[in-house]
């Protein structure tokens, strides 16, 4: 995008807003912060939720060798117990 047309976008947005507050539309900007502060707080949560994110991942794989292991234990002692001699 050129510099020309980024100029033009900038004119034409602040020029909607201006009218858009000129018909009455300034109430929706409590709604506006409201809705941005929502988002802020739920990418805040995102973000610590990724860096919980290998811990959590670390303990998922202990428990699936776990449960590979305790299914092997169970297998042996399947064959040892019912496979013909």
């Amino acid at each position: 995008m050129t510099c020309t047309s980024r100029a033009w976008l900038v004119a034409a947005s602040v020029g909607a807003v201006e009218a858009l507050k000129d018909q009455g539309f300034c109430r929706w900007n409590y709604a506006l912060r409201l809705l941005q502060q929502r988002a802020k707080t739920n990418l805040r949560s995102y973000a610590q939720a990724k860096k919980l994110s290998p811990a959590v991942m670390a303990t998922k794989r202990e428990q699936d060798k776990f449960k590979q292991s305790e299914e092997s234990l169970r297998k042996v002692m399947y064959l040892s117990c019912w496979a013909p001699n």
